[in-house]
């Protein structure tokens, strides 16, 4: 599995498992100084964040891929170059699992390729297809 911790991205994308709100929200607060997410229509909370003076803007949207929620940071700001990190350090701070993309998707790439990251650190390649939910 190739590391892409040299490449920043413009943004980053993760798929939470199962977080408590509380515990997403002081995550979000101690890495990008956010405050709490706040309800921004159905199924979908915002906040943003600071990072070294950038506003980095938050987006969760809940159960957006088989019951996973999708977390955006819209930003190349964060504390994280790649979603694979960002993957890493939430599984970890959040105490869940969390998938991202294997690395930047080019035309070729396999869109059903992620990255599985469990609490305890483990990591494995896996298909995980848009089921459409």
């Amino acid at each position: 599995m190739a590391d892409d911790s040299d490449t920043r991205y413009p943004d980053i994308e993760v798929y939470l498992a199962r977080v408590e709100a509380q515990r997403l929200d002081a995550w979000l607060a101690e890495a990008i100084d956010a405050e709490p997410l706040a309800p921004a229509g159905k199924g979908k909370r915002r906040t943003r964040g600071r990072l070294e003076g950038r506003e980095i803007p938050v987006l969760l949207v809940e159960r957006a891929a088989d019951g996973y929620a999708s977390l955006w940071f819209d930003s190349d700001a964060t504390p994280w170059a790649s979603d694979r990190a960002c993957a890493r350090a939430a599984a970890a701070h959040l105490g869940c699992e969390v998938r991202c993309s294997l690395g930047g998707w080019q035309p070729g790439d396999d869109p059903d390729r992620f990255l599985r990251v469990l609490p305890d650190g483990s990591e494995a390649e896996i298909d995980w297809p848009d089921s459409g939910h």
